[in-house]
């Protein structure tokens, strides 16, 4: 089955169906509209040839009335049907919104290592909006837009079938060219999404970024790739502008053609005697009717292209596989130890690209596990995989005997911290942010985080305290401020493992002392992993490997490693110079 059809298919299911008794009642109201919109033809038809030349002015005050009530019955349909559909379309976007987004945290960290976070962003917020289409008015004006043309046929056919026969050729060879300019379009906005996304991932970046960019005077290069950026974007609008075009100049030159003809023939048959002016006039009228829905759809037919393009990109997202397979991680766990075992570990982020090569190590519950090396050695390869965010190519790794590649991670995760090297903190108040871990806190447990990681040390000199809004990740702070905001997040958490990368790298002195400190109140009876380059932050770990290239090449404690004056002597002494 073909893409297009797969995408329509899911698309009905998804959103169509479970809302069929809506658009049922929408076609229902755009069959009485159109229905009551043939009923001016008829009565012109009836004022020409019956009622004028009668002079009846009963039956003009009759066709007057069945006019009226048809126009109000058009009037009130169509407010009826935009007001249910689109609605209901904008309440639909809502819902994907946040169905795409709640999809897209559930997705492994490697699918966001290889996504920009602005693409992602816009396939959350634009990619959706097509959806409006097709629970909207867009489809259901498709369906009755074709029910009115089949219908203005049959009258057409009825009133004069040489004159309908003639008008048909050019309205074919139209649907022709519309068909294949949908086909043509498709591909175009599939591409349009994308590069859209790619545009306004570069300009989220560049807006984080935007003190690196004037620290190194890069403004102008930046504005040069934003750019180029747009005019990709402005190519590729241009192309489906061409196919549009293209549509619309056929459909007024083929539709002018039987316009013209119309008039030769409908002349003739009126001078031949059979046709009357009435039917005439009719018939140009049921004309439109039939014609109006068709260039009408080439319109609705683009909007449709658009949609199913968008739609795509949200389908080939919400069937990509989630990071916590309920057929796989099928173990729940309650109560932990945390004997964290690596067994014989591998891993590998490209094929045959191994960055990992058979790790094997045991970090009992409640100890200090420090990882020291080189940048680009695998510690952080080796934090990534005890936190579950990567998943051995080889090997295993187990939590209290049972492998962590079994586990339900939401049960894992709600035992683990992280402290991260770029600590991440939300706009909003430094409590907002402590209490990220855990909205359910007490006051007297976020007061004890807060003393625990030093917090209060900085947050006692401003004016709202804990209530302070600290800017878009923390700008308004110091590292070593963000630093410690994000330790008593980790010890309001109360976890039973904790990651420490590099938690120690933005602090000045006296925020490290302070650091210290909390960190040994947040260690204690927990199992720790610890990435640190300043080796003076690990001399009391009950365990430091050194990883080089991916192999562990050194083991034990401080004073050990350093009376073997291998490669742990090498790099503590050379800091110990600096």
């Amino acid at each position: 089955m073909s893409k297009k059809k797969v995408s329509f298919v899911w698309a009905f299911k998804e959103f169509i169906w479970p809302r069929k008794k809506i658009v049922l009642v929408g076609l229902i109201l755009i069959i009485l509209r159109s229905l009551a919109g043939l009923i001016l033809p008829y009565a012109t038809k009836n004022l020409i040839d019956d009622i004028i030349p009668s002079k009846d002015m009963e039956g003009l005050k009759i066709l007057l009335i069945v006019v009226g009530v048809s126009i109000l019955i058009q009037a009130v349909s169509s407010f009826s049907l935009t007001r249910l559909l689109s609605v209901e379309a904008q309440h639909l976007i809502s819902l994907l919104r946040a169905k795409v987004q709640r999809k897209l945290l559930t997705l492994p960290i490697s699918f966001f290592d290889n996504n920009k976070s602005g693409a992602l962003v816009s396939r959350v917020m634009t990619d959706v909006e097509g959806v409006r289409n097709l629970v909207g008015t867009g489809l259901v004006q498709l369906i009755g837009g074709t029910f009115t043309a089949i219908l203005s046929l049959i009258i057409l056919i009825k009133i004069n079938a040489t004159m309908t026969f003639f008008v048909l050729v050019p309205v074919g060879i139209f649907a022709f060219i519309a068909l294949k300019a949908f086909g043509y379009i498709r591909p175009i906005f599939r591409a349009r999404g994308k590069i859209n996304a790619e545009v306004t991932g570069r300009l989220t970046e560049t807006l984080n970024g935007v003190r690196v960019i004037k620290g190194f005077n890069t403004e102008e290069q930046e504005n040069k790739t934003f750019e180029k950026g747009v005019e990709r974007l402005y190519l590729n609008v241009k192309k489906s502008l061409t196919a549009t075009a293209l549509m619309t100049s056929s459909s007024t030159f083929l539709l002018g053609i039987a316009s013209a003809g119309i008039m030769g023939m409908g002349g003739y048959f009126i001078m031949n005697g059979s046709m009357t002016y009435g039917e005439f006039v009719s018939f140009t009228l049921f004309l439109g009717f039939m014609i109006a829905p068709i260039v009408q759809m080439s319109n609705i037919g683009s909007q449709l292209t658009e949609a199913m393009a968008g739609l795509d990109r949200t389908q080939e997202l919400m069937e990509m596989p989630e990071e916590d397979d309920p057929e796989v991680r099928i173990v729940k766990l309650d109560a932990i130890k945390g004997n964290m075992v690596f067994d014989d570990v591998s891993f590998s982020y490209e094929e045959s690209k191994e960055v990992l090569h058979h790790i094997s190590f045991k970090a009992d519950a409640g100890s200090v596990t420090a990882l020291v090396g080189s940048s680009g050695s695998g510690k952080s390869t080796i934090a990534g995989l005890a936190a579950t965010f990567l998943n051995p190519s080889d090997g295993k790794v187990t939590l209290d005997e049972i492998d962590l590649s079994t586990v339900n991670l939401s049960s894992f995760r709600s035992n683990l911290a992280v402290v991260l090297q770029d600590d991440f903190l939300y706009e909003g108040t430094i409590r907002e942010n402590i209490l990220f871990a855990r909205p359910d806190a007490t006051e007297e447990q976020i007061l004890e985080a807060v003393k625990g990681a030093y917090v209060n040390e900085f947050t006692d000199r401003f004016e709202d305290g804990l209530d302070t809004v600290i800017g878009e990740r923390g700008v308004k702070l110091s590292g070593g401020q963000r630093q410690r905001i994000s330790i008593a997040r980790a010890l309001l958490a109360d976890p039973k493992i904790i990651i420490l990368d590099e938690a120690t790298s933005n602090l000045d002195t006296e925020s490290e002392s302070y650091i210290q400190k909390s960190l040994h109140v947040l260690m204690k009876d927990r199992t720790t992993f610890v990435i640190a380059h300043r080796l003076s932050t690990i001399q009391q770990a009950d365990q430091i490997l050194v990883i080089e290239d991916g192999n562990i090449v050194e083991r034990g404690k401080h004073d050990e490693l350093l009376a073997n004056k291998g490669r742990y002597h090498e790099l503590y002494t050379y800091q110990s110079r600096m």
